[in-house]
């Protein structure tokens, strides 16, 4: 599903806490996908300006997620998150969970993101070095 990342990894490292786990006794599907807007969040606000947060907000268009492995409570999970290819206003982003301990993949997800204008609410077109910087170029069809 993933894409290699062209670009270091956002890395996250949450706690599996009480009201993450389901009647099965682990972390419930809703939590993983709660974690990958996290860390996709997360990712945003280390690396764009105060003054680029004030104007865009982002907001899911797709999430695809497969789940591989349960993490259970008092675990940590590691996130990694990176950018992938952008089509017009629609931005790819990949994630993978991991158990913190073995680093054994628990859920790997691809979200489809697209930037709103704060004032207008509507998708904004974003400038060239924001794109470069959470998107990647798609490779070249040989």
């Amino acid at each position: 599903m993933a894409s290699p990342p062209s670009h270091p990894p956002f890395r996250l490292v949450i706690p599996v806490e009480a009201a993450d786990i389901d009647e099965l006794g682990h972390v419930n599907n809703v939590v993983y996908l709660r974690w990958v807007q996290e860390a996709a969040s997360s990712h945003w606000r280390a690396m764009a300006s105060a003054e680029t947060q004030a104007a865009i907000v982002w907001v899911v268009l797709r999430h695809e997620i497969d789940y591989k492995s349960p993490a259970q409570l008092g675990e940590e999970v590691l996130i990694q998150t990176w950018v992938g290819t952008a089509t017009g206003l629609s931005f790819e982003r990949h994630t993978e969970i991991l158990r913190a301990t073995d680093q054994q993949l628990l859920a790997q997800a691809r979200t489809l993101w697209c930037p709103i204008n704060t004032q207008t609410g509507r998708p904004q077109r974003i400038n060239a070095a924001l794109r470069a910087q959470f998107s990647i170029e798609e490779p070249e069809l040989s």
